[in-house]
């Protein structure tokens, strides 16, 4: 082990003990033991114009042993803690989801559901301000991939091994790890970053060479991204100065992926300095896209609709061009997926649709 990765275990388990720590303290004095937390709601949603992104704001809610629901809440916190430290200190891991089937044999502190868990585990993020990946735990599903000019170096059981992001690896791209900390990016010879929604529009681009035609890192976002796909991309643009743009499909789902890449999530919100990339730009699919091009396309439905207008209230989307696409969209009713560029052939969306598209957004120069 490194004296960094040494570093920051001996950090995660000391901010975990001291909240125990401080329970015994309340004990002693005959007070309830108890946590101050910040409110997690829209209301206490605050814009940082200086990190330009969203924070929780002064809001705070404390939670007390006073109440068995209270009391149970913080029974729970302790059995995680307990497992948190042993399993940091063995150096193993596991998944929330693991997590959660783990308290079975935890009686009373048992979850009741997998939500529970990680709402835990991120009240634990926010009173330690450590990250979960230092917790040793990870999600469920596997991070996303990278393909493009980027020379990165990974720790593996054989030791520290440096890859290229073309030309060490096959078409499906460098796996994203969980813990995107852990690497090191080395090198690159790019001029954008793009982010994209699905496999199949990812693959094309790669398939027709757009990485090397227009030296683009390539990033597979796997629908919503994960926190680790997030953390590549806040890295890439930070440490690299890269500008970094979103392609999406033409929806509102969609375009809740972009927010997340460029503004974050509430559930994320006090990590969102590493995580958001307030630079991101949106290339598309945009309504007007949809129009101007004639994609294929599906009428919305009525929770399309729904979202739409939630959106024009969601301050996410408050300036003047997610306003007057946001409205066309509802005007003409439509919806496109990446694909629908296909219509007008295969090498349509990488010879005319992004170079034209970035060109107007100032990334490129045709």
């Amino acid at each position: 082990m490194t004296g960094h990765k040494r570093e920051i275990r001996e950090h995660t388990i000391k901010q975990l003990l001291a909240i125990p720590e401080k329970w015994y303290g309340q004990m002693t004095r005959g007070e309830l033991p108890s946590i101050t937390m910040p409110s997690r709601t829209k209301k206490n949603i605050e814009y940082d114009e200086q990190a330009e992104v969203w924070k929780y704001g002064d809001r705070e809610r404390l939670r007390e042993a006073g109440t068995e629901k209270s009391a149970l809440h913080i029974l729970k916190m302790a059995y995680v803690i307990w497992f948190l430290k042993n399993q940091i200190t063995e150096n193993r891991s596991s998944t929330l989801r693991e997590l959660y089937y783990i308290s079975e044999g935890w009686k009373r502190a048992k979850f009741s559901a997998q939500n529970d868990s990680n709402l835990l585990v991120e009240d634990l993020e926010i009173l330690t301000d450590v990250q979960r990946e230092h917790f040793h735990l990870r999600p469920e599903e596997d991070g996303a991939s990278i393909f493009g000019p980027l020379r990165i170096r990974e720790d593996t059981r054989r030791g520290p091994r440096e890859i290229h992001c073309q030309d060490d690896i096959g078409e499906s791209g460098y796996q994203i790890p969980t813990n995107v900390d852990s690497l090191e990016f080395v090198e690159h010879d790019a001029k954008m970053v793009i982010a994209i929604e699905t496999g199949g529009m990812y693959a094309r681009l790669i398939e027709n060479g757009f990485d090397e035609k227009y030296q683009a890192i390539l990033v597979h976002l796997k629908g919503q991204p994960a926190r680790s796909t997030r953390r590549v991309l806040n890295r890439l643009s930070s440490e690299f100065d890269l500008p970094v743009t979103v392609f999406t499909d033409g929806d509102p789902w969609s375009y809740r992926i972009f927010a997340s890449v460029a503004y974050g999530a509430i559930k994320s919100a006090h990590i969102s300095e590493i995580l958001v990339t307030p630079s991101a730009r949106f290339i598309g699919v945009q309504p007007s896209d949809i129009r101007d091009y004639d994609l294929p396309s599906d009428t919305l439905t009525e929770q399309d609709i729904a979202a739409l207008r939630a959106e024009l209230t969601d301050p996410r989307f408050a300036g003047d061009y997610w306003r007057e696409q946001i409205n066309l969209q509802l005007t003409l009713n439509l919806k496109s997926e990446q694909q629908a560029f296909a219509a007008r052939g295969l090498d349509f969306v990488t010879d005319e649709y992004l170079p034209s598209r970035l060109s107007d957004m100032g990334v490129i120069r045709r």
